[in-house]
Parts: C-alpha cells; structure tokens; sequence
C-alpha cells in the first residue's frame, strides 16, 4: 500500500481561509498528503483592505529544483491561483518535469469579470495549460474565458449551451474532464446553484439551494474536496456531490455565526467527516 501525494501550486494566505491554507487540511483530512509549492505569501487575501504580499515566482524554480534534485514523485498536481505570466510557464514546466494527473482550477475571474491581476498574456497563457489537464474546475466566467467567448448575460444560461462549452473545453484537455462551478440555469426561480459535470462525452449536474452570499475560500474548499475524491477513486459526479455537499454545510455554519464574508468558511467544524 502507498500514500498518495499532490503537488498544490498555490499561494499561502494567513488569514480568510483561502488557497492553501484551506485546501491542504481538506486533502490531508482526505487521506492524502499535501506538498504545497507556493506562488505568493499573504498576510491576508486580497479582500481586506490591507495586505501583505510576498510574490515567491523568483523561488519557485529552485525549489522545484529541489524537489527534482530529490528524487520526488506525486500522484497528482493541482494549481490554483497563479499571480503572473512567468509563474504560468513555471506550472507548464513542472508538469513537463513531473508528468502526473493534472488538476487545474483556473482562478482568473468570477461574476463576468477577469481579476485586476491578470493581463491578457496571462489568460492567454492559462488557455495554453489545457492541454495538461486530466481534469480542470472553471467557474462560469473562467470558462467564457478560456473559450474566448461572452459572459451570458445575468450569469444565466441553459444546461445544453453549458454542455457546449465544456466539451469544447474538454476537447482541449488530456483527460477530457470539466466541472463547471456555481452556475446558476436558466429554469426556476434562480434560487439554486448548479455544477455541471462533463466526463469524456457524459454530461451531469449537482445541484444545491444558494445559502447567504459569496465568501472567500468556497471555491478553494469545493476544489480541494471534489479533487480528493476524484483522486481516491470516487467517480466526477460523486466527488462533486460529495464536495457541493460540503461547501454547503459550511456555508451554512458560517451564516449562523455570522461571519463576515472575507472571514470564508468555518470548514474545521467539519473536517473530521470526511472521508
């Protein structure tokens, strides 16, 4: 028997729940140990007022190097938020180096908008990492991007145009696997959120009821769960349901405490369930 492992290209947040700091304790709670390769240091994440930021891209190629040197070896890599162009073709190198299962969430934008870091180069540059995915988790605007296609308008938009995109993103992946995150269809009273689930020509959804409004670190926290399902041999839609399912607990626990948003999720409550 092994232990599997996985690379998390990813920053280090303080404080907010976010990126590493929330996707290593989920993973490793899931039985699998978290090698975290840092792209930036935060005192807190971009959503506070305030913040500290150490940008790691001048040491990330030596400690790669290191990890080489050491004769390392990982079952998966998962990238996520990536701060610069130079650090996109760091991730494509490492997964030339390290050949693997490549998990990518594209962290670029959310709500019809590119983050104010991103450049074009780099969404560009993003769109060129396809091709090493096993499995790549967008979000509505992500994948509008990565297709070079419009936002629908509201968010709004219709399972079979959503089975349209994720094949075409498929198409331009290794393994031929998509989850689109958070997306809100256009039948009902818009009171659920929707993830829609593509494997290899097979298209489903899991769906949920909103609860409050949006907070930092959900989608770190979906990430984190659905790839460690997937890894520890669930099927997509399980995995998927299994990670829905979570976020909504905690999302649930943080209105009762009354967090605020920028606080993200009190997924610790709920560590010890998972499996």
């Amino acid at each position: 028997m092994t232990q599997k492992r996985i690379a998390l290209i990813n920053d280090v947040t303080g404080f907010g729940r976010c990126s590493v700091t929330v996707e290593l304790p989920i993973i490793s709670a899931m039985k699998i140990q978290v090698c975290p390769l840092p792209t930036a240091l935060l005192s807190v994440h971009t959503g506070f007022q305030n913040y500290f930021m150490d940008d790691f891209t001048d040491r990330m190629e030596n400690y790669i190097d290191s990890w080489r040197k050491n004769n390392l070896t990982f079952d998966a890599v998962a990238t996520g938020f990536l701060g610069s162009a130079a650090q996109i073709e760091i991730v494509r190198k490492f997964v030339k180096n390290f050949p693997t299962t490549t998990i990518i969430d594209p962290v670029m934008g959310d709500h019809g908008k590119i983050y104010r870091t991103y450049t074009r180069e780099m969404c560009r540059r993003m769109r060129e990492l396809l091709e090493f995915a096993d499995l790549i988790t967008p979000n509505l605007t992500e994948a509008c991007e990565l297709l070079g296609i419009p936002y629908p308008e509201g968010g709004i938009i219709s399972d079979s145009d959503l089975t349209v995109m994720a094949a075409n993103i498929a198409s331009k992946t290794k393994g031929g696997r998509v989850i689109i995150t958070g997306v809100t269809l256009d039948i009902g009273d818009g009171s659920d959120i929707t993830n829609f689930i593509f494997d290899n020509g097979e298209a489903a959804i899991v769906t949920s009821k909103k609860l409050g409004g949006d907070r930092s670190g959900t989608g770190d926290a979906f990430f984190a769960v659905a790839a460690a399902a997937w890894l520890n041999g669930e099927t997509l839609f399980d995995a998927t349901r299994k990670a829905a399912d979570f976020v909504a607990k905690c999302i649930a626990h943080a209105e009762k405490l009354n967090l605020p948003w920028n606080w993200g999720l009190p997924f610790e409550e709920f560590l010890t369930e998972l499996k």
